[in-house]
């Protein structure tokens, strides 16, 4: 199989998309497929690694250290000396001109959607309703450019549902997965050290991810006299208000940890992680944080809810004293199997099984086509 991977809209900040494409590359390389991933840069450069060919096009700043491919022929140049077998796309709106040429050429394409356009928009802008019929048109749209839509949650493929049913094409939902040897428990004795109760979140500190929500959370948790400690690991536009929200808190703010190691040693060391979004399509951070041995509160709607049964951790209302009786309910629970919990769930998920169910889907996709051309 030639695999190419395109992704779009990339940024110093989309660490989610980033993990994955980077796992699912090194997965592909490994399994014996010629793998080639189109991404912008500041300009054009190819290079050769482990995991295949990456290509980065030249391509402009558009806000937040993001940068955006607006030639799309030049994508398909690159594609057409590659000569794919398969097609996976992780882009929903710019890269439509390539799933025009992939159709043409009888590549086969799968859309790999990393978030619920609808839930992420609502909470960026702050508006609760308004995006449902664009977005659902949009998605008829994506429907009919491609032979078949990835999503990775339950939640996720609710958008997409009565788009693909439409247009006749298949709906699969592959989790993603965690790094299971870089986030791992502590070694040694899980007991609890003395001190406050430590919390942790962990993500981009912007509006749709919800960090206010889970500074909210420590906050209720502190004023009802709980000894506590919240550690934000992180960078965004929301930290300035954050830090305001926080005032007078044990709230701790670390920005951005660079090295996964580093920041898996950090969460390990909490008590509680909160990943509380409700509007996660999937939440990495989740899986990051129970692969750590650590428990996870997070809101009662969206992917995240997903990953998290009532052995690993616990659910509420997005609203902070709820997700604060919840935490209280997570902490009472005896370390050590609160945090074997975490773990054993986390283990449920890792990049192999991702990795295998994409390939079969790529690989069906790819006989799918040969049977159409010689039909």
């Amino acid at each position: 199989m030639r695999i190419a991977q395109l992704a779009n809209f990339v940024g110093p900040t989309s660490g989610g998309m980033r993990t994955a494409l980077a796992a699912l590359g090194r997965g592909y390389a490994a399994a014996g497929v010629d793998r080639l991933l189109v991404v912008p840069g500041p300009r054009d450069r190819v290079t050769e690694t482990a995991a295949g060919r990456v290509v980065e096009l030249r391509a402009p700043r558009v806000g937040g250290g993001y940068r955006l491919i607006v030639e799309p022929w030049r994508v398909v140049e690159v594609l057409e000396r590659f000569a794919p077998t398969s097609l996976e796309v992780s882009d929903k709106s710019t890269m439509l001109p390539v799933s025009a040429w992939a159709r043409r050429s009888g590549v086969p394409t799968l859309l790999l959607s990393h978030e619920r356009l609808d839930a992420m928009l609502s909470l960026r802008t702050g508006l609760g309703a308004g995006f449902g019929a664009p977005v659902a048109a949009l998605n008829r749209v994506l429907a009919q450019r491609y032979d078949r839509v990835v999503v990775t949650s339950a939640f996720a493929a609710a958008e997409f549902a009565a788009a693909v049913a439409e247009a006749g094409i298949p709906l699969h939902r592959v989790p993603l997965g965690v790094d299971l040897a870089t986030f791992r428990p502590p070694a040694g004795s899980p007991a609890r050290s003395p001190g406050p109760l430590r919390l942790v979140h962990a993500g981009r500190l912007s509006r749709e991810k919800s960090p206010a929500l889970a500074v909210a959370t420590a906050v209720a948790l502190h004023r009802r006299g709980v000894p506590m400690q919240l550690d934000v690991y992180g960078d965004g536009p929301q930290r300035a208000r954050l830090e305001r929200l926080a005032a007078g808190s044990p709230v701790r703010f670390h920005g951005y940890v660079a090295g996964r190691r580093t920041l898996a040693r950090r969460l390990a060391g909490a008590d509680v992680a909160l990943s509380v979004c409700p509007g996660e399509t999937f939440g990495l951070a989740v899986l990051e944080a129970l692969a750590c041995g650590l428990p996870v509160v997070t809101a009662d709607v969206g992917g995240a809810r997903e990953l998290v049964d009532t052995a690993s951790g616990a659910w509420a209302l997005a609203e902070p004293e709820a997700l604060a009786d919840a935490v209280l309910e997570v902490a009472a629970r005896p370390v050590a199997e609160r945090r074997s919990a975490a773990r054993r769930r986390a283990e449920r998920y890792p990049w192999s099984a991702t990795v295998e169910a994409m390939l079969q889907l790529h690989a069906a996709s790819a006989r799918s086509s040969v049977g159409r051309r010689t039909a």
